[in-house]
C-alpha cells in the first residue's frame, strides 16, 4: 500500500491508465477478429470495410502509446494480406 501523497499519485494514475490501454487494447483485438472472420468467410467487400476500421484503431493504439509502432504496422500488413488473398480468388 502507497504512504506517501507521491506513491498515492502514481497508484492513482496507473489504475487511470490501465483502463484506458485496456479498453483500447479490447478494441483493437474485437476489430481485427472481425478482418479474419470476414476473410474466412470469403466476404471482400465486409473484409475491406473491416479492415479500414481495424487500421484505424491500430494506428489510435499507437499514437496513445498503447502498441509498439511495429507491432501494429505487422497486424496491419499481415490483415492486408490476408484481404488481398481472398480478392484474388
Amino acid at each position: 500500500m502507497a504512504n506517501h501523497p507521491s506513491a498515492e499519485k502514481r497508484n492513482r494514475q496507473r489504475i487511470t491508465r490501465t483502463d484506458r490501454n485496456r479498453s483500447i487494447k479490447t478494441r483493437c483485438r474485437t476489430l481485427v477478429k472481425r478482418v479474419r472472420e470476414s476473410v474466412a468467410g470469403g466476404d471482400h467487400a465486409k473484409a475491406i470495410e473491416a479492415l479500414k476500421a481495424a487500421t484505424s484503431a491500430l494506428d489510435g493504439a499507437v499514437t496513445k502509446g498503447v502498441l509498439h509502432r511495429t507491432t501494429a504496422s505487422r497486424s496491419i500488413s499481415r490483415l492486408n494480406s490476408a484481404v488481398r488473398k481472398i480478392a484474388a480468388s
